[in-house]
């Protein structure tokens, strides 16, 4: 280990440091200050002669009299299974007054990437207690399906929901008996409130136990910021593939990531892409989103739940667009919803599950899932477009039918939507409420449901009701 005192140059989070010999990519820096602290980095450029440092702590402090010493090896997240209900900040230190850890390996947290060959295609469902994504846009065993919103909507809120309510029905685990759920929690530029909230919910509702949370707040370093989603998911890498854990990785806020790689990046002086984003942000998100799925011969997965506000509520801004090309859909958190007290306040028209369709089916006891969905999805749909033709002629001037579309939209919105973010509803319940809905409309207009499915579930009490509330 050699030791250096030739800092050049110091730029926002990074230190420039001239060297007499090869320095590696990624490799991992001590650096003491002239007041005796010790502050960790990484290499973020080497070549002949000068490295780039980045400084997860910041670089107040650091003069050209600081030392600087590489040790030889890249960053490594400590494992072991006793992380679960343990609290650590973004660079993996506990915070929690806890116990040490101690690690059973030392993982690298750049990962290693799952070969194509063997992976296994995701089709078990995972259950999230949440009617408008179980029943609409349903999670499966190792996707990544990524939640947009924009600033002020209850994210937060439906964040904390899924990672207390989510599990793996049994019936859905293909040989999987045993294998148990596990959350892991990445905040990344949170506030402290805001970590308080999420703090007292785990803790309230006893989910701490069997998470791992990680917090990233507002005032820590943005360089920290991207360390911390690596270091969740080599956690959960840890947890699925050499501990059989069905995992799920919720990382919240990927804008704050992304914001800290631009600072880097105009650190760096790089040239800037897309709205001053570095050009090479897309393959960075990769590098992060493709990090969840199934291993051929692993009873473990690792299922990705990305939260990010979309700057100014533009879905073409570049950090949506780019993880909408990542990623096998997304679940819009709606400002309009949210204005009429709905929680949670995800809008299911643009909101899509690439992969519902492999997760869900036959085998419930209230008929095929796709096909209630999809008759609702389409109801839904045909209710909201009648809401605009009423704007202009108003609701006397409908038909019939379309009074009824609207009825189903209004009620689709107020009984199978909005349900609280304390409520938990498996899935049983959210296609009973599904069926209890489709039943305010007549049985010609139930064209994508089979006709056995219709004769067993469809309420013809509900239906006179609708019919006596129409007449009045």
């Amino acid at each position: 280990m050699k030791e250096y005192q030739t800092i050049t140059e110091i730029s926002g989070p990074l230190v420039y440091a001239e060297v007499d010999e090869p320095i590696g990519y990624d490799e991992i820096v001590e650096i003491e200050t002239a007041q005796g602290k010790t502050l960790r980095g990484q290499v973020l450029e080497s070549a002949d002669g000068v490295v780039a440092i980045q400084v997860f702590e910041g670089t107040s402090g650091i003069d050209q009299k600081a030392s600087v010493r590489f040790l030889g090896e890249t960053m490594k997240m400590p494992v072991t299974e006793d992380l679960l209900g343990r609290v650590l900040d973004g660079s993996g230190r506990p915070i929690d007054d806890g116990p040490e850890i101690v690690p059973e390996e030392r993982q690298d947290i750049v990962g290693a990437a799952i070969n194509p060959y063997s992976r296994e295609y995701p089709e078990e469902f995972i259950e999230t207690g949440v009617s408008a994504i179980d029943g609409m846009n349903t999670l499966v065993r190792g996707q990544k399906l990524p939640i947009f919103s924009s600033s002020g909507q209850p994210h937060s809120e439906l964040a904390m929901q899924i990672a207390r309510q989510a599990s793996v029905p049994e019936e859905e685990s293909d040989g999987g008996e045993g294998s148990e759920f596990a959350v892991i929690f990445g905040a990344m530029g949170i506030t402290q409130e805001e970590a308080n909230e999420f703090m007292e919910d785990f803790e309230r509702t006893g989910a701490l136990e069997r998470s791992v949370v990680f917090m990233n707040l507002a005032d820590d370093p943005a360089v920290e910021r991207t360390v911390t989603p690596r270091m969740v998911l080599t956690t959960a890498e840890y947890l699925a593939f050499e501990k059989d854990y069905h995992v799920l990785v919720i990382l919240t806020d990927m804008t704050n990531y992304c914001e800290a790689l631009r600072e880097i990046g105009a650190a760096r002086e790089e040239v800037p892409g897309r709205r001053g984003y570095p050009g090479y942000m897309y393959t960075d998100l990769a590098q992060l989103y493709e990090r969840a799925g199934r291993i051929e011969g692993r009873e473990g997965s690792v299922t990705q739940i990305p939260i990010l506000t979309m700057p100014g509520d533009d879905d073409t801004h570049p950090i949506p667009d780019l993880t909408g090309y990542i990623t096998e859909g997304q679940i819009y958190v709606d400002p309009d919803l949210n204005s009429q007290g709905l929680q949670p306040p995800v809008n299911v028209l643009p909101s899509l599950s690439r992969l519902m369709d492999d997760g869900i089916g036959e085998g419930l006891t209230r008929g095929d899932h796709g096909d209630v969905s999809d008759q609702m999805y389409a109801a839904y749909a045909e209710g909201e477009d009648l809401r605009d033709l009423v704007n202009i002629v108003g609701r006397e001037a409908l038909s019939e039918r379309d009074n009824k579309y609207l009825d189903f939209a209004d009620a689709f919105e107020t009984e199978f939507i909005d349900q609280g973010f304390q409520t938990s509803r498996d899935i049983e319940e959210t296609l009973e409420i599904g069926w209890e809905l489709l039943s305010m409309l007549p049985k010609s207009e139930l064209n994508r449901v089979g006709e056995e499915y219709i004769e067993q579930y469809y309420h013809e009490e509900d239906a006179e009701e609708a019919v006596a509330e129409a007449a009045d």
